[in-house]
C-alpha cells in the first residue's frame, strides 16, 4: 500500500474497521513470530538463559520506543484539537463583536449585514458537525456568505467614513473573515499520515517480536491484553485527530451560545425597558 493510498484509507475508514484491521494484523504478526520461534528451536535447540535475557531486553526496548511514538503522536493530535477548540471561541467572540458594531450602521446596511451574520453563524455550526461527504455544499455556502458580508461592508463604509468607528468596524469584519480561513486551515492540519503509517508498521512489528519472545499461555494472554490496549490507544489518537466522524469533537457551545444571543438581539429583547423589581 502506497503512502497516498494509506492516507485515503485512514481518512475514509471508520474507527471500528481500523481497530479490527490493526488487531488482526497484530495477531497475525504475533502468530508468525511464535512459529518462527518454534522453527528456530527445532533447528538450534533450546536457548540458554543468557540469550533469553537478551530477548527480554530487546522486547523492553521495542515496547519503550513504541510508548514514545504513541506519546509523540498523541501530543500532536491533542495540540491540533486544542487549536480547533480555541478557534471556536475566538470566532464566536469575533462574530458577536461584529454583530453588535453592525447595529451602529444606518439602514439598510444594518439589517442586511445583521441578517448575513446570523445566517453565517447558523451555517458555521452545521459545517462544523457535517461529515466530509456533506461538507462540500455547506462550505460553498459559507464562502458565498463571506463574500456577501464583505460586499455589504464595502457598501456600508461610505456612511461611516471619516469617523473613528470606521476602522474599528473594518477590523471586526476582517477578523471574522480571517478566522474563517483559520478554522478551515485548522481542520486540514492533522497529524501527517506518514506518522500513522510508521506507527502502524511499528506496532505490527512489535507484535511479531512479542510473539517470538513470549512463550506460554500466561505470556500469550498478557500479550493479547496489550494488543487490545495498543489498539484502544491508537483509536483514541485517531479520534482526537478527526474533526468529524468520531466521538471526540471540539465543542461548538460558544457558537451555539452566540446563535441564541443573536436570536434574542434580533427579536429586540434588549430594547425593552428593564422590569422594576425594587
Amino acid at each position: 500500500m502506497s503512502s497516498a493510498a494509506f492516507a485515503d484509507w485512514l481518512a475514509s475508514t471508520s474507527l471500528w474497521a481500523i481497530a479490527v484491521a490493526l488487531l488482526l494484523a497484530m495477531v497475525a504478526a504475533a502468530v508468525a513470530g511464535y512459529f518462527v520461534r518454534k522453527w528456530r528451536l527445532r533447528r538450534r535447540g533450546p536457548l540458554d538463559p543468557e540469550k533469553e535475557n537478551h530477548e527480554g531486553f530487546v522486547l523492553s526496548a521495542v515496547l519503550g520506543l513504541l510508548a514514545l511514538l504513541l506519546g509523540f503522536t498523541f501530543a500532536l493530535a491533542v495540540d491540533r484539537f486544542e487549536t480547533r477548540r480555541a478557534l471556536v471561541l475566538e470566532e464566536a467572540n469575533a462574530i458577536g463583536t461584529a454583530y453588535l458594531r453592525t447595529q451602529l450602521l444606518e439602514e439598510p446596511h444594518r439589517a442586511r449585514i445583521s441578517r448575513l451574520l446570523v445566517e453565517y453563524t447558523d451555517n458555521r455550526i452545521v459545517v462544523a458537525r457535517a461529515p466530509p461527504a456533506e461538507a462540500r455544499t455547506l462550505v460553498a455556502r459559507n464562502d458565498r456568505l463571506v463574500t456577501e458580508l464583505w460586499a455589504g461592508t464595502i457598501a456600508a463604509f461610505p456612511t461611516i467614513r471619516g469617523i473613528d468607528f470606521s476602522s474599528a468596524y473594518l477590523d471586526s469584519m476582517n477578523l471574522v473573515i480571517d478566522l474563517d480561513e483559520s478554522r478551515k486551515a485548522s481542520r486540514q492540519a492533522k497529524v501527517p499520515h506518514e506518522v500513522y503509517l510508521v506507527l502502524f508498521i511499528y506496532i505490527v512489528v512489535a507484535a511479531g517480536v512479542m510473539g517470538f519472545t513470549l512463550d506460554g499461555p500466561l505470556e500469550r494472554g498478557a500479550a493479547t491484553f496489550l494488543f487490545l490496549l495498543l489498539t484502544l490507544s491508537l483509536m483514541l489518537i485517531i479520534d482526537i485527530d478527526r474533526p468529524t466522524g468520531g466521538g471526540i469533537d471540539e465543542s461548538q457551545r460558544p457558537m451555539e451560545d452566540l446563535q441564541a444571543s443573536l436570536r434574542v438581539w434580533q427579536a429586540g429583547a434588549f430594547d425593552a425597558p428593564p422590569a422594576s423589581g425594587r
